[in-house]
């Protein structure tokens, strides 16, 4: 079963390749997405790495979180659910 991991504290300039190639030493990754402003297309300094085993998460989140990559400390975590809206509708 796939799980999501939430990397924050990224460098502006890292790419989804580099973020894989990375995740990779950890195990299996089914995607990598860094997510961009809406509105200026830049990086956030986030993103979600999928792994496909509970497993290869659990590695990733050992061997990640709070690994220096360039000049800044990651931080890995599971991604949590998110919440419904106001309006009641979910996300």
């Amino acid at each position: 079963m796939d799980a999501k991991l939430d990397v924050g504290n990224l460098a502006d300039t890292i790419s989804n390749g580099e973020l894989r190639q990375l995740f990779t030493q950890a195990g299996v990754v089914a995607s990598v997405a860094v997510i961009k402003d809406r509105d200026t297309g830049a990086s956030t300094g986030r993103a979600v790495v999928t792994m496909t085993t509970r497993a290869d998460t659990r590695k990733a989140i050992s061997m990640f979180d709070a690994y220096r990559l360039g000049e800044r400390s990651m931080t890995v975590n599971l991604t949590r659910p998110r919440l419904a809206r106001a309006s009641g509708r979910p996300r």
